[in-house]
């Protein structure tokens, strides 16, 4: 007769486990979301005539034009002595950044189907892997910025400074559509032509290429149930400095809308990815 100390092993079943540990596998699939990130930026940018050059045009293209018609053509007011050239360029770059997030996270799991379809890891990896590529876009569109305020021999002050505060609430205005329209494009997949329509719309609803200042203080907290409104005045704010003020209660209507959507977008997309590999 063969005795072991050996103690016996238990596989024990509970209920929500995966659930739990949903968040913690986040950090543990780290390099595999690095690899995404890598491998976005890199294919965004190779073979390409331009290259690194489109995030220099695009953004520069669009401050002339708007600058021209609300600046010259409608006589649009700027913020203080701000040139509306600044103004405009201001406004640029959170809406652009929150735009690019939004139009590359609603089609990447679509476009990774092979990757759902065949292993496991938290599937909000690769929405959030293209956060990166929207970042590398905007540190092109800051040496811009740079360039058109030494050109009109204009400096920012301290509040600068906390202008990594408000990319940050970008980057989270942004995530939250992202992830509820990633989910519903896998299981409907003609939505994905909707994006491109309310990126165009939002465009000119938003005060990108014109101050908020304009709305009648009366409307300012509706309007401001826009959250790009929030976050497009604090990105003015950290830039132009006191010649922007922050009105800080349509401010933080934004901040409430915006937590509500990016609720909203997590519990969707954890909702339904359980299914992610069924519908693709």
């Amino acid at each position: 007769m063969i005795s072991s100390d050996r103690p016996s092993q238990r596989l024990i079943l509970e209920a929500g486990r995966a659930d739990r540990q949903y968040w913690s596998d986040l950090w543990r699939y780290r390099e595999l979301f690095f690899i995404l990130a890598w491998r976005d930026v890199s294919v965004r940018y190779k073979q390409t005539v331009i290259g690194v050059a489109w995030a220099f045009v695009r953004p520069f293209m669009t401050m002339i034009v708007f600058t021209v018609v609300f600046g010259q053509l409608a006589k649009l007011p700027t913020e203080g002595n701000a040139p509306y050239a600044i103004l405009v360029f201001a406004g640029l770059l959170p809406w652009t950044l929150a735009t690019s997030i939004l139009t590359d996270a609603s089609n990447s799991v679509l476009t990774n189907s092979q990757l759902v379809s065949k292993v496991y890891f938290p599937r909000i990896i690769i929405p959030l892997s293209t956060v990166m590529v929207a970042l590398v876009d905007f540190g092109v569109s800051l040496f811009i910025l740079a360039g058109v305020m030494a050109w009109y021999g204009m400096m920012p002050d301290w509040h600068i400074l906390l202008l990594p505060v408000f990319v940050v609430l970008a980057l989270l205005v942004a995530l939250g559509p992202a992830l509820w329209a990633a989910a519903t494009i896998v299981k409907y997949r003609d939505f994905r032509f909707v994006i491109p329509f309310v990126v165009q719309i939002g465009l000119y609803v938003s005060p990108v290429g014109f101050s908020a200042k304009v709305v009648p203080p009366e409307w300012q907290l509706l309007y401001s149930m826009n959250p790009m409104v929030g976050v497009i005045d604090g990105f003015r704010w950290a830039i132009l400095g006191g010649a922007s003020p922050l009105h800080l209660p349509g401010f933080a209507v934004s901040m409430m809308v915006a937590a509500g959507m990016l609720w909203l977008g997590i519990h969707t997309f954890r909702r339904t990815e359980r299914g992610f590999a069924d519908l693709i």
